[in-house]
């Protein structure tokens, strides 16, 4: 039996609008509120297809007062029915509206004046779908479950009664299953009220409708999964053709109000919604505030039809989206062409880049398609999208429909996937190593996050400390003393230091150090923390222990702007500090024991640091420029194309990457981490767009290879390999699982063979130690990542003695 869903194309009255309206019609309103929870960064109010981050709007063209709701489901794939499980989709039972009827009730077939949607007409016996339509022969339970979702359309009165509400007018034809799978209802019900608003129109209405009956029974008999170029079918260019002339009778209606509620009862730091995507010609895009994070709330209007994605500034990978619909075109708009922040020209709305940027928001914003490895057994994963009608823009202008955006995705990103059983590395790390599972979620707090030990010698999961006792939110990076008695964790969502007891795992104390701190590491020789405030303007200094503050660094003391300082890196000898002023798209250099700064421009969005282990020059990730920026500390320092050195040079990790058709070769997207091994052989960038880590040689400056990584790759450092040489352990935010990697396996100093030495999941076993029972989110999450001992140059030579015994004389002093 094929599960259906889809939001019926009911004209609905406008009266209703003092609730929040996950679907905003005209006047009606869009809210986002941001929280602190990993189901639900941007919080829209319902489930759509597994994502709370997902708003539909409709830009009204016949009158505020008659307004026509977009169809947003259709078809779901046979090989997604066993992946659908209450509380993302409702369930296969229970169909995909369970969270979409329910906030709309007061708005579809309860207001006044509103018809009920028609029965679905049986369906009229027919052919099996080719191959890869994913669908199989509509049951009349099937079809019940259609009627009962309003899949069908129906038209209102403009007044309300005591009139009794007019007829339902035809419905438009169905497919297969005798179901609107193009979601061309709503587009029906504008047609038809322009034409009972403009009499003058009526006969291109009419004609209108038997065109979109003609359409939806041509593209029904397609697979799902190919996209149709309307302007290849005949029926397409006459239909659009009279949508075209109808348009000039239609009304431009009000702007979709958009708000961004950052409440501290949902959201304990600060945010800063931005424009990730948006149409050409969108207002004031990319919603950009120089006063940075806030509480409270921010409204933008939306005005152009298409697609708008938002990310906070603080934590990026935090997405919403809304789609917003021209019912007088066909299937949801995407825009036929799309702005995306950092990036200087406009692309088509089927380009590459908008694929890529879309399937990574539903696996971002759907906790069930995150990956969930096995270490014994072979896994399926196969990511849900919505099985909606997309209309996108090809780079000659056309429009392309997509039946079902989840079958089109099978297709393009080669879903399902089979996830092979996890193999760890033959040979044994040194010490233990510390991840920041952010998504963990546990029954004895409120807030996510938890760090996770592994043990590196044997490869088991040793310790989950989640601290229900403080209630600790969203752990991201970690750090230890010299003397590796206490673990030193941020609180990324809230304003506070947290130190633990590392062999315990016991609460010690926090410390206040302000807005969303992000990244903590020590100063080697006074052994003191340093600290960024991402949501603020400092690097803050504490003592040993974070007993106490002992400086503030303003990064940016005369811009005005709050630059969000996020990933910063401090030299070997302690007396610098370099950090991403995210906003302002530089580095600032500072000098911690006099307090000043300087600062270099780097590329867009710069958001994590490393230096090499001389400290003569720092790399910083360019998150939206698609780039790696080198800057020197000293004299001349970084390679350039033509092998000479300057001040500053750009790695360019989209040199082979197309963002109309896609990569040629080695290439890295919204880049993060990216450490510099304790010995200066390599740099390690992780990507989380394209889902590879960049081997890149930084003597050179060359991209010499991509390994593999998974979703949301994220953070990385380097530990000690048993016997000489170095592992890098590196995380993912969507994924349970670590990539162990070593980058000269062989030691002979050339890196051309780094490869992934093993994996290991995260989840907690029978005999990890752990101080909270898990709710859900085993193993996710993946963030800061620390390495003990520290194998740094300046931190190295700090080792206490036990720990000395375990390094090679080689690792004792990396760089000779």
């Amino acid at each position: 039996m094929t599960v259906i869903a889809a939001l019926g194309a009911t004209v609905a009255n406008a009266t209703p609008a003092a609730a929040q309206q996950p679907i905003g019609v005209g006047p009606l309103p869009i809210t986002f509120n941001l929280t602190d929870n990993s189901d639900g960064w941007f919080d829209s109010g319902l489930n759509l297809f597994g994502s709370k981050s997902l708003a539909v709007a409709v830009l009204p063209r016949v009158s505020t007062d008659i307004l026509a709701v977009p169809s947003i489901g259709g078809p779901i794939l046979e090989s997604d029915l066993n992946g659908l499980v209450n509380g993302v989709t409702g369930g296969a039972a229970g169909g995909l509206l369970d969270g979409v009827t329910k906030p709309l009730s007061g708005l579809l077939g309860g207001a006044p004046g509103v018809a009920p949607p028609p029965p679905a007409p049986t369906p009229a016996p027919a052919p099996a779908p080719s191959a890869g339509a994913g669908s199989s022969s509509s049951s009349s339970s099937s079809a019940g479950s259609a009627s009962a979702s309003g899949s069908a359309s129906a038209t209102a009165a403009p007044a309300p009664a005591p009139a009794p509400a007019p007829a339902p007018a035809p419905a438009p034809a169905k497919g297969v299953q005798g179901l609107d799978v193009l979601g061309l209802g709503s587009t029906l019900a504008t047609v038809q009220g322009i034409g009972k608003s403009a009499p003058e129109a009526a006969g291109l209405a009419a004609q209108a409708e038997g065109l979109i009956g003609k359409l939806t029974a041509e593209v029904a008999a397609l697979p799902p999964g190919s996209p149709v170029n309307l302007l290849d079918l005949p029926v397409g260019v006459d239909l659009q053709g009279v949508l075209d002339s109808l348009g000039k009778f239609a009304l431009n209606g009000p702007a979709v109000s958009v708000t961004f509620n950052v409440d501290p009862k949902n959201s304990e730091g600060l945010r800063n919604p931005i424009g990730l995507i948006a149409p050409e010609g969108a207002k004031d895009f990319p919603y950009m505030d120089a006063g940075g994070a806030f509480f409270g709330e921010k409204t933008i209007q939306l005005t152009e039809p298409g697609l708008y994605a938002f990310q906070d500034s603080v934590a990026p990978y935090m997405l919403g989206a809304v789609v917003v619909d021209d019912p007088l075109t066909l299937g949801l708009d995407f825009g036929k062409s799309l702005r995306v922040n950092g990036q200087p020209k406009p692309f088509p709305s089927n380009a590459d880049i908008i694929q890529r940027l879309v399937n990574t928001f539903f696996t971002v914003t759907n906790p069930n398609n995150w990956q969930k490895y096995s270490e014994t057994e072979e896994v399926s994963w196969n990511p849900f999208q919505p099985p909606a009608p997309i209309l996108q823009y090809d780079a000659a202008g056309k429009p392309v429909l997509i039946p079902n955006l989840d079958a089109y995705y099978d297709q393009y990103f080669k879903y399902p996937r089979t996830l092979p059983a996890l193999k760890k590395p033959t040979t044994p790390g040194v010490g233990e190593v510390w991840v920041a599972t952010q998504m963990e979620d546990y029954e004895g707090k409120a807030k996510p996050g938890s760090a996770t030990k592994i043990n590196v010698e044997n490869w088991t999961i040793d310790r989950k400390i989640a601290a229900p006792e403080i209630n600790m939110n969203n752990v991201h990076n970690m750090w230890t003393d010299k003397d590796y008695k206490y673990l030193y964790a941020n609180e990324w969502f809230d304003n506070k230091t947290d130190v633990f007891d590392r062999e315990t795992g016991k609460f010690v104390r926090q410390i206040e150090v302000g807005h969303n701190p992000a990244h903590v590491m020590t100063r080697p020789g006074n052994d003191n923390l340093t600290v960024g405030t991402n949501a603020g303007t400092d690097i803050v200094e504490l003592t040993p222990g974070a007993t106490s503050i002992v400086q503030r660094i303003n990064v940016d003391p005369e811009s005005g702007i709050t630059p969000h300082p996020h990933a910063h890196w401090t030299s070997h000898d302690g007396k610098t500090v370099v950090a991403p002023n995210t906003m302002t798209n530089e580095a600032v250099i500072a000098d911690m024991d006099s307090g000043t700064v300087k600062h270099d421009k780097v590329g867009y969005f710069p958001i994590a640091t490393s230096m090499t282990p001389d400290s003569k020059k720092a790399y910083m990730s360019n998150f939206l420029g698609g780039s790696i920026s080198c800057i020197s500390l000293v004299e001349d320092a970084c390679a350039t194309e033509d092998g000479k050195l300057a001040h500053t040079s750009t790695i360019d990790l989209w040199k082979n990457y197309n963002p109309l058709t896609g990569p040629t070769g080695t290439w890295g997207g919204l880049t993060i981490q990216l450490p510099v091994s304790p010995d200066g052989k390599a740099l390690l960038a992780e990507n989380t767009l394209s889902q590879t880590v960049s081997v890149i040689d930084p003597k050179t400056n060359k991209v010499i290879k991509d390994l593999p990584c998974n979703p949301g790759c994220h953070g990385a450092n380097f530990g000690a390999k048993k016997g000489g040489g170095y592992y890098a352990y590196v995380s993912n935010k969507f994924s349970n699982a670590v990539q162990v990697i070593d980058v000269d396996p062989n030691n002979d100093g050339n890196i051309a063979d780094a490869a992934v030495a093993g994996q290991l999941v995260l989840n907690a076993t029978s005999s990890t130690k752990t101080d909270d029972k898990l709710k859900s989110g085993a193993g996710q999450g993946g963030q800061g990542v620390v390495a003990i001992p520290l194998v740094y140059n300046g931190w190295v030579q700090q080792n206490p003695e036990a720990w000395k015994q375990k390094l090679t004389p080689e690792q004792l002093n990396p760089i000779g």
